[in-house]
């Protein structure tokens, strides 16, 4: 997912705060792409006296989100889940919009989510989409993969699991 502010200038996979200051950004009764989600799909915001509108359109068809909205937080819902670092490696607070149905997570600069530290392996976990939610799989790590502190192989995710990559703990956070 990429946010497009009103400026023009385009922020891959940005986190809630940048989304937020993006739609603060935007002029009374004028619709904006603000997130675009692939070429030909993307989340349209309207900022109304006191509320904002979504629509998010795919091949030119709209279709609403959730008409008339009353916060930011709603707008922000709108763009999907996220991994939030909690603590490692000096870089807590930092989050990871999970916008692909995968997203890999290791020391692999290629990575999604990338963690460099030697705790943590190339190729270490997986975070999948599938039909009844979002899923983390290990792909055999060496030092593992744990929610909640159990090691795991694959657990379907929800709000506020702790996940932990080597040295790394995350939050997995709906929106």
């Amino acid at each position: 997912m990429t946010l497009i502010a009103a400026d023009g200038v385009r922020t891959p996979d940005p986190d809630p705060a940048t989304i937020e200051a993006a739609v603060r950004g935007l002029s009374i009764d004028n619709w904006f792409v603000i997130l675009e989600e692939s070429d030909d799909t993307f989340l349209q915001v309207a900022v109304k006296p006191d509320s904002y509108a979504l629509e998010r359109r795919a091949g030119g068809d709209a279709t609403h989100v959730g008409a008339e909205v009353a916060t930011i937080d709603e707008v922000v819902e709108a763009s999907g889940a996220a991994l939030v670092i909690r603590a490692g490696g000096g870089r807590a607070g930092e989050s990871f919009s999970i916008s692909e149905d995968r997203v890999n997570i290791g020391r692999s600069p290629d990575a999604g989510v990338f963690l460099d530290d030697v705790t943590v392996s190339r190729n270490h976990a997986l975070l999948v989409r599938r039909r009844d939610g979002e899923y983390i799989d290990d792909l055999g790590s060496l030092n593992g993969t744990y929610v909640n502190r159990r090691r795991i192989e694959s657990h379907r995710l929800a709000d506020g699991d702790e996940i932990q990559i080597g040295k790394y703990k995350l939050s997995y956070l709906e929106r």
